[in-house]
């Protein structure tokens, strides 16, 4: 891997409204492009809108859907690399040859490649496939990066599988925070008046954006990913209301050891920006971890137990 200067944008996206969303993003792209950022990395679905999909038709997602690469948000991303000689991800929403439609990232690189990760495990509407495949690919900055998409970062196995496949950085897209969950103790709903207010009283905001519901529930695993794995991490998120529920921003750039290189404060949209040192990788202690591995050992992750089930199943009652 070679040094590079990386983004990680929070933002607020408007729901179904891909022209308003894709004009923020290149707002934020020449902020980044003025800052010499190799790479920035955009929220889940943040092209599309997301939370609001759930109630939608499959006619009303496919209208929001496209093809990759062939489709026009993603040729604007092309042509927008090659400009600003910059790898952009993006989430969005794609529709396959064969009318499957599914949760995506797809990353643009300044030499006219691309990638594009199907989320593993996609909830949020009856209508959409979750992917089968991991996505691990080489930036042309010199860097190997893969993706995985919100709760696909909760299973600490693809994470792992990433790893194993060669990733030094994790483009970690999310829409979450402020989100319903069964457990007492992971994150929680944001009352909406406190988003409405937030111009008359910042403070009750941030403290709900930096408490058990936004970022102390992200500090309970999020560095484990990157330090138990010997990877920089790049967490994007939306930030703001989102269809009746608040998301949490707290947009953070991790290093190899677990350590947060940049974050965000901000109740807004914003960016952070750091420099990923090279150098930092190799004798980090998940990269030493990975080296001393006795797979023989650990053949059990692969076998059913039984109690798996659907992740929509799994998923009514929270998000993330």
């Amino acid at each position: 891997m070679k040094d590079l200067c990386v983004a990680c944008v929070q933002m607020q996206h408007a729901p179904g409204d891909k022209r308003s969303n894709m004009t923020k993003i290149q707002t934020f792209l020449q902020q980044a492009s003025q800052r010499e950022v190799d790479l920035i990395a955009f929220p889940e679905m943040c092209l599309t809108g997301y939370v609001h999909v759930r109630d939608l038709g499959r006619e009303q997602i496919e209208a929001l859907a496209e093809h990759v690469p062939e489709g026009p948000a993603t040729q604007q991303l092309l042509r927008l690399s090659k400009e600003l000689d910059m790898s952009i991800g993006v989430g969005l929403i794609e529709q396959d040859e064969d009318g499957s439609l599914y949760n995506a990232y797809v990353v643009t690189m300044p030499d006219g490649t691309w990638a594009c990760h199907r989320k593993l495990h996609c909830f949020i509407s009856q209508h959409m496939q979750s992917g089968e495949s991991h996505t691990v690919f080489d930036l042309p900055q010199g860097a190997r990066a893969a993706i995985l998409i919100c709760y696909d970062n909760n299973h600490v196995e693809n994470v792992r599988v990433a790893a194993l496949m060669g990733a030094e950085i994790l483009l970690a897209p999310h829409q979450t925070g402020g989100a319903k969950s069964p457990s007492p103790r992971s994150m929680g709903l944001i009352d909406p008046q406190l988003w409405h207010n937030r111009a008359q009283n910042p403070q009750a905001l941030r403290a709900a954006f930096q408490g058990p519901k936004g970022r102390s529930w992200l500090m309970r695993w999020l560095p484990a990913r990157a330090h138990d794995n010997g990877l920089y991490l790049l967490f994007s998120n939306g930030v703001g209301l989102d269809h009746g529920e608040v998301r949490t921003g707290n947009a953070m750039i991790l290093d190899p050891y677990g350590e947060i290189l940049a974050e965000s404060t901000s109740i807004e949209d914003d960016m952070v920006v750091a420099d990923l040192d090279a150098s930092q990788l190799e004798m980090s202690s998940g990269r030493r971890w990975l080296k001393s591995r006795r797979p023989e050992l650990y053949t059990r992750l692969t076998i059913p137990t039984g109690q798996e089930q659907s992740i929509r199943r799994s998923r009514e009652m929270d998000r993330g």
